[in-house]
């Protein structure tokens, strides 16, 4: 059972707190850092400093850690061109010696693509399906060959497909509550379905699907691995839990309903119930960026119970 660090820096974080959380998730024995790709907050926070890139961020990471996986909740196909993304994502990863994992999202959120001059298309799936044929076509080339692909949308001719990435196949994570083309599209090159903020009825349900979709692909489904975001609040008793809740914003039974909250015990068990519907792996929401002891606490009071 995999334990791994989520992280929002677009509600207001540097760079060098990104690193210091990063450096504890890897001290702590937690499996991975992740982070989300956004330009700006959302919600009542001030977002200062503003917002940092995920992949010069995760950059710096991959030659400033050495054990932890690093990755993104989800890359949108809106910001980047997917051949600039395609040599974006390989050079990182050889930058970490092989630790990247790349999600792929549409792009949802109008409003920070209007702040920053980024064009937001009225059809977005078909451009995310485009570049996952793109990305995973580029890094699957074998040197020495071009890569050609023509689109609705994307045109690329001979590429020399270049850089390659240090993995033979660098892990590629879908998620969505879509109940149809997101399952199928997932079936056909995600290596991980992730299911973000999503109950545990919703989640079996829509494991369900992706299971479905592979099998009508002609792919083993187990070959998938399930996941579940949620976002996490533990303490060591119900003051410190409420302690911490007040300090993201947010009431105790809205995060015990909605996340992982509460006493390590109690966390344990809901996990358990994620876990008997297929999901393998967690990424832990922390909204709370200078509370190490909080990942303490998870590292040695829930992590220690799953392994």
């Amino acid at each position: 059972m995999d334990l791994r660090i989520f992280t929002e820096p677009q509600q207001g974080a540097t760079y060098d707190t990104l690193l210091t959380v990063a450096k504890a998730t890897e001290d702590l024995g937690f499996d991975a850092f992740f982070r989300s790709d956004h330009y700006l907050k959302m919600g009542d926070v001030d977002g200062l400093p503003g917002p940092t890139d995920a992949w010069i961020t995760l950059a710096g990471l991959a030659r400033e850690t050495r054990r932890i996986r690093l990755g993104t909740l989800m890359t949108a196909a809106t910001f980047r061109l997917p051949g600039v993304l395609a040599l974006q994502v390989a050079q990182v990863d050889q930058m970490s010696g092989g630790r990247v994992e790349l999600g792929l999202g549409a792009g949802w959120f109008e409003e920070e693509h209007t702040a920053y001059g980024i064009p937001f298309p009225k059809e977005k799936f078909g451009r995310l399906e485009e570049q996952l044929e793109i990305v995973t076509g580029l890094w699957g080339t074998e040197p020495g060959k071009t890569f050609d692909f023509h689109g609705e949308y994307y045109d690329l001719t001979r590429s020399p497909a270049l850089p390659k990435p240090a993995q033979p196949k660098i892990p590629v994570l879908i998620g969505g509550h879509g109940a149809s083309r997101t399952p199928r599209l997932a079936a056909r090159f995600a290596d991980e379905f992730n299911m973000p903020f999503g109950s545990v009825e919703d989640s079996e349900r829509q494991f369900g699907r992706v299971r479905a979709a592979a099998e009508e692909f002609g792919r083993d489904a187990d070959t998938i691995t399930l996941s579940n975001a949620l976002v996490v609040c533990v303490g060591k008793d119900d003051r410190e839990v409420a302690r911490r809740a007040a300090a993201i914003g947010r009431e105790v039974d809205e995060l015990k309903t909605n996340g992982l909250a509460g006493t390590p015990g109690e966390v344990v068990e809901k996990i358990g119930r994620y876990a008997e519907t297929g999901a393998r792996r967690f990424y832990l929401q922390v909204l709370d960026l200078h509370d190490l002891d909080h990942l303490e606490l998870i590292s040695a009071e829930v992590q220690s119970q799953l392994s």
